[in-house]
């Protein structure tokens, strides 16, 4: 990344630690520069002057906590460190705190070495494109005359019942009549945000839980396990003998679900099995779920069946919210796992969506296999291409490609050709009913878009 960029992507800031963006230096100039936005637009007698910083359990969390804090510190903003939370507590507590602002220190599900700053404004919402671009515009200013008098500084202290509260959020979601007795959980923490949070709730639930990813190092997280790598929650729910396993992110703003067969259900399975359930509570506001680009084909022909219709955003939970705002509608999600239901959370909520699942669960009296797989997905395959170079997909060569892949489907799948918002990657992805022709369909995308960037 270069300093010709934006420094917010997809989902708030992200990098590599110790290198451009994701410097300390740089760290506090976003800090310093966040809080001349908060003040410029906030009157005095709105403004508390608060902000909110969690972080997960990357090593280089506690340099970048210290680093942001002093930023806002010095132009006169007070800081309440919450430590090792998940994103969407964060949310949870700018709101409930009448905070001005939180931020998770945060690269979601990437490895430790990578780290970024996810932003919330006061009402809990992501921040929207006009707050970041107008932070971007600082980042680089010299504040020497936004600097606060020393009398003036803020003051930073720790909330040392952050977790309590996000506990008592969360377990209210679920039915007061149930509880989780007799049933077997096996959770996988990711070795990240929600290792302490995420087994007292269900404990506290009553589950008889089995815990891996639970013992972070500050270089673990996310490392061969979480919701981007299940296979040692596939093979512990067999080895247990368990009813359903529970997979967070680095994060815990993302849930994917493993069954009593080993067998992984994506957040468009889950999205689904919500989407009729609430409908038939009369909570699914408009008979409409909110999807991104990439949810399958699939759950959309199943849930026009079910006669809830289907509505589709760019990727992040930030586009899902937005849409979600603005037509005033109560469930979106994406394949990932990020699940928001907005009763409850106003972003993604890894815990929260899983005490969702579980409810009904424990409802059915069946097994998870019966339960949460209840569309066909079409066949669907997804390929990353690294890039060193800038972004490729301005080339005619590619956009050709695009254009003739996209003619072979016609009307009976799609192709979507995309740079990642996190990482130097172009995402390609085909779907449709024919598995032989989607596959070589992104295999040739692929060829074409290393050959390219290669030459």
């Amino acid at each position: 990344m270069s300093q010709n960029q934006p420094y917010f992507r997809t989902d708030g800031i992200r990098g590599r630690a110790n290198q451009f963006p994701m410097t300390a230096e740089i760290s506090m100039k976003i800090a310093m520069a966040t809080a001349c936005v908060l003040k410029e637009q906030k009157k005095e007698s709105e403004s508390t002057n608060r902000v909110v910083i969690g972080k997960d359990t990357r090593l280089s969390g506690y340099m970048f906590e210290h680093a942001i804090t002093a930023g806002f510190l010095s132009i006169g903003l007070d800081v309440i460190q919450v430590g090792p939370i998940p994103t969407p507590g964060i949310a949870m507590l700018t709101r409930s705190m009448r905070a001005d602002l939180g931020v998770m220190i945060t690269a979601s599900h990437n490895k430790f070495q990578d780290n970024g700053f996810k932003f919330f404004d006061a009402n809990s919402f992501k921040l929207d494109d006009g707050f970041q671009k107008r932070i971007e515009t600082l980042i680089e200013s010299n504040f020497e005359d936004k600097l606060v008098l020393p009398e003036q500084c803020g003051k930073a202290k720790r909330l040392d019942d952050a977790l309590g509260r996000y506990v008592e959020h969360v377990k209210s979601s679920f039915p007061k009549s149930q509880s989780l007795a007799g049933m077997k959980i096996v959770l996988d923490c990711a070795n990240g945000a929600a290792y302490k949070v995420a087994p007292q709730i269900l404990w506290e639930m009553e589950a008889e839980l089995i815990t891996i990813g639970d013992d972070p190092n500050g270089r673990n997280i996310n490392e061969g396990c979480g919701a981007t790598n299940t296979r040692a929650l596939q093979c512990r729910v067999i080895q247990e003998g368990a009813d359903i396993g529970i997979a967070l992110d680095g994060d815990a703003d993302r849930l994917i679900i493993v069954d009593e067969k080993g067998q992984v259900v994506d957040g468009d399975q889950l999205m689904a099995i919500l989407a009729v359930t609430m409908k038939k509570q009369g909570k699914l506001a408009k008979n409409t779920l909110v999807a991104t680009v990439m949810s399958n084909m699939g759950m959309e022909r199943f849930l026009e069946k079910e006669n809830i219709h289907t509505v589709r955003t760019a990727v992040g939970d930030r586009a899902l919210i937005e849409e979600m705002r603005e037509n005033k509608l109560s469930l979106g999600g994406e394949q990932s796992g990020h699940i928001i239901v907005s009763e409850y959370s106003t972003t993604g909520d890894g815990l929260l969506a899983a005490l969702q699942i579980l409810s009904i669960l424990k409802n059915s009296n069946k097994r998870a296999s019966e339960v949460l797989n209840v569309f066909m997905p079409y066949p669907q395959l997804l390929k990353n291409i690294y890039y060193v170079t800038e972004d490729p997909l301005s080339k005619d060569e590619i956009q050709n490609a695009i254009t003739l892949a996209q003619n072979n489907l016609a009307d009976n799948g799609r192709v979507i050709v995309r740079p990642s918002g996190t990482e130097p990657v172009i995402r390609v992805m085909a779907e449709g009913q024919d598995k032989n022709l989607i596959d070589n369909i992104v295999n040739t995308l692929c060829h074409t878009i290393e050959k390219v960037t290669q030459a």
